[in-house]
């Protein structure tokens, strides 16, 4: 294969054999994950598609189309894809298979087809696990906090126990996901060996003392992008010490409000962008049995 790609890809043929893989999810059109994928896909020289379909199954009068677009992706004999907000909890209703990791986080954002037989995957924890190796702040052995109980919330709190931190301080407001992040860390609290405490996002106390304790703060929500851009969970990031490592998921925009607060006060930070590589790789080895090449696609993406 030429090292050097016309216009700096890889060209990608579609022919009759192509397998599709794709991702559901609203809003979509920020994605990265389709580019990701398929500059990967074409460095291989593998014979699979990666599109985007919006699929938003919390509009109103919208409840049946996260499970239409599943059985439609059944049908047409998908190989598998991905599911983001705000489908991933939703979606391990319409599966046949749900891995023990996705079970204990109530949530998947990677799904199988293997011969019409779908499993439930999670990847988004052990690639934000994986982006703070990258970025040496392993999480074994630290106190962490986290802003967000929902499906990423969930995901990057459950693989941080799995992967030994010491100790989680999960900060959410009382809204419907509160419930489900109560019963998630008592399996968290059974399973692992991580002191695993819920606290009221509400409560700024609270909240400035378990950051005193912690040496990373990861915000695991959307606050920030879309319609929620210019919005922030932590309009004082003075309480956040001087030597924490800041991690915001979201990667479009580039720079949330709350990651631009972050570095105009001097923190080290960084968005989801490698995060997003990072559960993209694992991913796209369960879709294709191969090793994404991460290197390349880092080179091509233009971040």
């Amino acid at each position: 294969m030429n090292d050097e790609p016309m216009n700096d890809e890889v060209m990608q043929t579609i022919t009759g054999r192509t397998e599709l893989l794709g991702l559901l999810a609203h809003p979509i059109r920020h994605s990265q994950s389709p580019r990701m994928h398929n500059l990967a896909i074409a460095r291989l020289g593998l014979d699979y598609a990666y599109l985007a379909f919006e699929v938003d199954d919390e509009s109103s009068g919208a409840s049946m189309e996260l499970p239409a677009a599943v059985e439609a992706m059944r049908t047409l004999k998908v190989r598998g894809w991905n599911v983001s907000m705000p489908n991933k909890m939703r979606i391990l209703t319409c599966v046949d298979t749900i891995t023990p990791a996705a079970e204990l986080i109530g949530a998947s954002n990677t799904v199988v087809n293997e011969d019409g037989r779908l499993t439930a995957y999670n990847t988004d924890g052990v690639g934000a696990m994986e982006a703070l190796r990258f970025f040496d702040h392993a999480p074994e052995g630290r106190t962490i906090t986290i802003i967000g109980a929902g499906g990423a919330g969930t995901a990057v709190t459950v693989q941080a126990a799995l992967d030994g931190a010491a100790a989680l301080n999960i900060f959410n407001r009382r809204d419907p996901f509160w419930d489900n992040a109560e019963r998630t860390l008592e399996k968290i609290s059974s399973r692992t060996g991580a002191a695993a405490v819920l606290h009221d996002l509400a409560d700024q106390d609270a909240l400035a003392g378990a950051l005193a304790e912690s040496s990373v703060l990861i915000d695991a929500t959307n606050v920030g992008m879309g319609a929620l851009e210019g919005r922030t969970n932590l309009p004082d990031v003075s309480i956040i010490p001087p030597e924490t490592f800041v991690m915001h998921v979201v990667y479009s925009p580039a720079e949330t409000r709350f990651l631009r607060d972050c570095g105009r006060a001097g923190l080290q930070c960084t968005n989801g962008i490698e995060m997003m590589y990072r559960q993209g790789a694992a991913a796209f080895e369960l879709f294709t049995g191969h090793d994404m090449p991460l290197d390349y696609v880092r080179a091509h993406m233009g971040r």
